[in-house]
């Protein structure tokens, strides 16, 4: 199984997920390309190496009209509590700008962006998160709730930047170590606020956090809500072969490096079952196809491996459905509590089986279409690829043809010295 491990000691920025994913891909000046030509306004993104006691990382910047966000975190011993000590961070600050955008705004701004449906769908939800706990923390609607113009595109660049990247991996699980958020205040524009922030702690509720003798705000709004929208589980690091290791370098300096390290890998030892699953079960005889199939749809969008229905004959020879969910051991519960309450079975049976999988990547190949992803598997002495079916469907719909033509005739510019990266 293709995992990802976010360690997280030092807390997380959307900038420092974002250099620290950046870094497991090889291609990085055509990522950094990619998300200055989005047509962000003014944003613009830049990547440099950047060293900490002595560890070479990567450090992301992402400024607005010439300007980066900064964090101010407040040392009272020192200042009396009258005076601020001014460091340079990732986030969140608002003292910027008086400009404001709606979430209206936002929505509209990511959904205008030329990426995938996928990018845009995952963007929104994390967007969604940091809105939710606006809204909680401020007892006001969400379609109320303003960001600061400046912050509010630093944070789009962050999180759509990230999802582009996590799309690139396409990893099959991600797994977050325990947060460290830090303590002490950081003032921002609504004043002078204990970390971690409102919006941050409502964000990880029901995530590990903890915090420490480190004063300032190590874990932002915008990287509390990348990591609970993509980790599918919290704890320490998973046994797995490592393949890449990236470092995403934080801007403010501490006794410790200030960093966000992401681990790229397998979950198993080659040649044996790669992981262990669960498998649930349910059977049912009253509900509609139509419900089924959303049913189906929604284990997915959560993050199940795979969901599916089975013709069954049940009791009293009545004809039923078996649907079956294929998801992490770890969230066996989370998905049974899933079934029970979208389905209307009374209860859902569990198995725990080992698959064998073929290690997988996601390339992009450059057609007289655009720019379109193949999944590539490989091991056991085997390698097959296939085009992604969301990018195919939508093409063959643009070109109205068959899919099965559109496949074909893909392959053979492919063939014919097509090029991937």
């Amino acid at each position: 199984m293709r995992t990802l491990y976010i360690e997280c000691n030092m807390g997380a920025a959307g900038d420092m997920i974002m250099a620290a994913l950046l870094e497991l891909i090889d291609s990085k000046e055509a990522f950094l390309k990619q998300m200055n030509g989005l047509g962000l306004k003014g944003v613009k993104l830049s990547a440099n190496r950047s060293v900490k006691h002595g560890v070479n990382g990567t450090a992301v910047s992402v400024t607005v009209d010439g300007r980066e966000e900064v964090s101010i975190d407040v040392d009272m011993e020192k200042d009396q509590g009258y005076g601020f000590d001014e460091t340079f961070g990732e986030e969140h600050s608002h003292h910027h700008s008086h400009r404001h955008s709606s979430l209206a705004d936002i929505e509209a701004v990511i959904l205008g962006l030329p990426v995938s449906q996928w990018v845009k769908d995952n963007a929104l939800a994390v967007y969604g998160l940091i809105a939710e706990a606006e809204s909680r923390i401020h007892k006001g609607p969400v379609s109320e709730i303003h960001f600061d113009e400046l912050g509010g595109m630093d944070a789009v660049a962050d999180i759509v930047g990230v999802c582009l990247l996590m799309e690139r991996l396409s990893p099959d699980r991600v797994v977050v170590s325990p947060v460290h958020v830090g303590s002490g205040l950081v003032r921002c524009f609504h004043g002078i606020l204990p970390v971690p922030a409102p919006a941050t702690a409502y964000i990880l509720q029901g995530v590990p956090t903890y915090g420490g003798m480190i004063k300032g705000e190590l874990c932002t709004p915008t990287g509390a809500a990348l990591l609970k929208h993509f980790a599918g589980n919290f704890g320490p690091l998973p046994e797995m072969r490592i393949h890449k290791i990236g470092y995403g370098m934080g801007k403010k300096d501490f006794a410790v490096v200030n960093c966000v390290r992401a681990f790229l890998g397998e979950g198993n030892a080659a040649g044996g079952a790669n992981d262990t699953v669960a498998e649930l079960r349910c059977n049912i005889d009253d509900m509609s196809g139509e419900a089924l199939g959303f049913v189906c749809r929604k284990l997915i969008q959560e993050g199940a491996f795979d969901a599916f229905t089975t013709a069954v004959g049940m009791k009293k020879d009545r004809p039923g459905t078996m649907l079956t969910c294929i998801c992490g051991v770890e969230r066996a519960d989370e998905f049974a509590a899933m079934l029970l309450q979208h389905t209307t079975t009374f209860g859902v049976r569990k198995d725990t089986l080992s698959r064998y999988t073929l290690e997988r990547e996601v390339r992009l190949v450059t057609t007289p279409f655009g720019q379109l992803r193949i999944k590539v598997g490989k091991g056991y002495n085997v390698e097959r690829a296939k085009f992604e079916y969301e990018d195919v469907a939508a093409l063959a719909d643009e070109q109205g043809v068959p899919i099965d033509e559109m496949i074909r005739r893909l392959w053979k510019y492919v063939g014919e010295g097509g090029h991937d990266r």
